[in-house]
């Protein structure tokens, strides 16, 4: 059920209605009081001076005779006015510097953070009290006050909302396709935390009229001959004892108004109950961190095999190593190609370092890891220099739901790369969405296109990432365990595809996967990493009885086939994987081999073989057939 259509059913409860009948009545008496009260408001009554509540004056009149109840009637229009006003300075505010460190650098991020951690320190009463005595006593100094008042605390909540969702893999996908960063907040962060910044205004805005009540009765605020329900109050403030509906009627008309507020925003609230934001805490701040400039070098396309006379390579990797602050190094010199239109895997257990190797060749690995490497390139170009790859990298990430935002249709989510890249209109973008949906065989595109995320499965959320990736024109699928979650049919369903996806538009497939018999229904040939090191490269066909890593032979014997003896119990590897940030000696694999010996625990295996396609970093490689499965490697 969409946003809309459940606001509707809200408003057609006890709350929805009182809330509805509140804000009619005073968008009613805010246009017409001016124009109906207004003489009756200014009309002086010498002899009317001072009276008591009655038929004719329902809460008195003041010290000139004037009708108090007809003055609040008028003061409602400007009342409201300011206090939107005040309300809209501080969104605008607290809106910039909340996005502000989602698309500055690092260090700019850290002193607007800063800044408004400052800011809010101080109560906000105070904090407004110093900014009226700054802009002076006034109308719009008040407002000035007010509304700059607001701001650290509406950013911080801003900061925390475009945090979470920046993180997500739909803003890296929308980063990777070169979405500038005005549109990525636009399109991709703004709608996912609108309702709750909505919401937050709407209640912060009965705060705002209360404040700027309170500063007009203070006498800080409106000024004679302009009036508010604030200066109303103060006026007949004198008069509370004797006289006490004069000061009654200003004072119940902010409350109410104030409540009014208050039951539009729980309206909001219960109507966009269901939708919540999707944070990524792991990835957080990924997209949109900028990677340390200078870490990289690009080489001339052509890269290794261009002197012995194979393609050149349209990836080529060369000593990538990925490093978090206190010196853990996540990725250790890892090397690796991928030929125009060849289907290359990476497997490993978690936390082997296969996604953040993959991220680091898009650009996208997470805030504050540094990536250094000898040589980087991908189509003749560095891609971590975040010039955008255009539609040249397609990347299917690990969680679909999380890759598509929610807040969008498919069809507009697809159609943005044609807009950006290919120049095409809404319409033409659109037909090409739609065409693209079509082509990794979703069902009914045309209507499907008009859906949104939460209304698709998970094979038919993984199969528009494809889609997504194919609006253009893809030299690069990097898909990243993109059959995760999903269940055997599925998953077959979506490897065929990827297949189909290489052979009728030639890009070139890079999978990472936990699961080396999934990559070997796709892939040509196979990195294994352990470890953050590549310790074996090989083709596919050899994986039965080629591999000559020891750790490449327990991942085959721990997945089961037909000839698996099932009276045996299921093979595992014994011990566990270094912990991240764990130092290591030696071959890293060695606690866990059965073939170690003490040069294996001092001393780390280099990666060496006969050609580009067969190396092993091993002391004691296995030169035998790999044994069946009915005992552990």
């Amino acid at each position: 059920m969409s946003f809309t259509q459940r606001l509707g059913r809200t408003l057609r409860t006890p709350l929805g209605v009182v809330a509805m009948f509140a804000v009619f009545a005073l968008l009613v008496v805010a246009i017409i009081g001016p124009i109906f009260w207004q003489d009756t408001a200014d009309r002086v009554d010498t002899t009317a001076i001072g009276q008591r509540g009655s038929a004719e004056h329902w809460f008195g009149t003041d010290a000139l005779g004037r009708d108090i109840a007809a003055r609040m009637l008028v003061a409602t229009r400007l009342t409201l006015e300011l206090t939107l006003f005040a309300t809209v300075i501080g969104a605008v505010g607290g809106f910039v510097l909340g996005t502000l460190p989602t698309v500055l650098g690092a260090r700019a991020a850290r002193l607007v953070t800063a800044l408004v951690n400052l800011l809010i320190a101080f109560p906000t009463l105070l904090f407004v009290l110093f900014l009226a005595v700054v802009f002076g006593v006034g109308t719009y100094g008040a407002v000035l006050a007010i509304g700059i008042g607001i701001v650290p605390t509406f950013a911080r909540l801003v900061q925390n909302l475009a945090a979470s969702v920046a993180g997500a893999d739909y803003v890296s996908a929308a980063r990777i396709l070169g979405v500038g960063r005005f549109r990525l907040i636009v399109r991709h962060i703004l709608p996912n935390i609108a309702e709750p910044i909505s919401l937050f205004l709407l209640q912060t805005g009965a705060g705002v009229l209360l404040a700027f009540s309170g500063l007009s009765f203070l006498g800080m605020g409106v000024q004679a001959p302009d009036y508010d329900w604030g200066r109303l109050l103060n006026e007949q403030l004198n008069r509370v004892y004797t006289h006490p509906e004069s000061a009654v009627g200003p004072a119940v008309a902010i409350v109410l108004t104030g409540l009014a507020f208050n039951l539009v925003g729980e309206v909001l609230s219960q109507a966009g109950g269901r939708r919540g934001l999707r944070p990524t805490p792991d990835r957080d701040r990924r997209a949109l961190a900028p990677t340390p400039a200078g870490t990289t070098s690009v080489t001339a396309a052509g890269g290794a095999g261009a002197d012995d006379g194979e393609p050149a390579p349209l990836l080529d990797v060369d000593r990538l190593r990925v490093t978090f602050p206190g010196g853990h190094v996540a990725v250790r010199d890892v090397s690796l190609s991928v030929a125009p239109g060849e289907a290359v895997g990476i497997v490993g257990e978690s936390g082997s370092g296969k996604s953040l190797t993959a991220l680091a060749v898009a650009g996208l690995v997470p805030y504050p890891a540094r990536v250094t490497a000898r040589s980087i390139t991908f189509d003749g170009v560095d891609p971590t220099a975040n010039t955008g790859l255009g539609t040249s990298l397609a990347m299917v990430f690990q969680d679909p739901m999380a890759s598509l935002n929610p807040a969008l249709t498919i069809g507009r989510q697809l159609s943005e790369v044609a807009e950006v890249h290919l120049g095409h209109n809404r319409t033409q973008a659109m037909k090409r969405a739609v065409d693209r949906l079509r082509a990794v065989r979703i069902p009914d595109p045309e209507h499907r296109s008009g859906m949104h995320p939460g209304e698709f499965s998970g094979g038919m959320r993984q199969r528009t990432m494809i889609a997504m990736g194919l609006m253009g024109e893809p030299r690069l699928v990097i898909a990243d365990e993109p059959t995760t979650a999903l269940d055997v049919t599925v998953q077959a369903q979506v490897l065929a595809l990827l297949r189909d996806v290489r052979e009728t538009s030639g890009a070139a497939v890079l999978m990472i996967s936990h699961d080396i018999a999934v990559v070997s229904q796709v892939c040509e040939r196979v990195v294994v990493m352990y470890a953050g090191r590549v310790v074996e490269e090989l083709p596919t066909s050899d994986l039965v009885t080629g591999t000559a890593h020891p750790y490449t032979r327990a991942l085959i014997g721990a997945v089961p086939d037909m000839r698996t003896d099932r009276r045996l119990p299921l093979v595992t590897i014994p011990g566990r994987p270094p912990a991240p940030g764990e130092d290591t000696s030696g071959c890293p694999f060695a606690p866990r081999c059965e073939f170690a010996t003490d040069r294996c625990r001092t001393e780390e295996p280099v990666l060496r073989g006969t050609d580009t396609r067969r190396r092993v970093a091993c002391w004691h490689p296995v030169t035998t057939p790999a044994e069946e499965k009915t005992k552990s490697p």
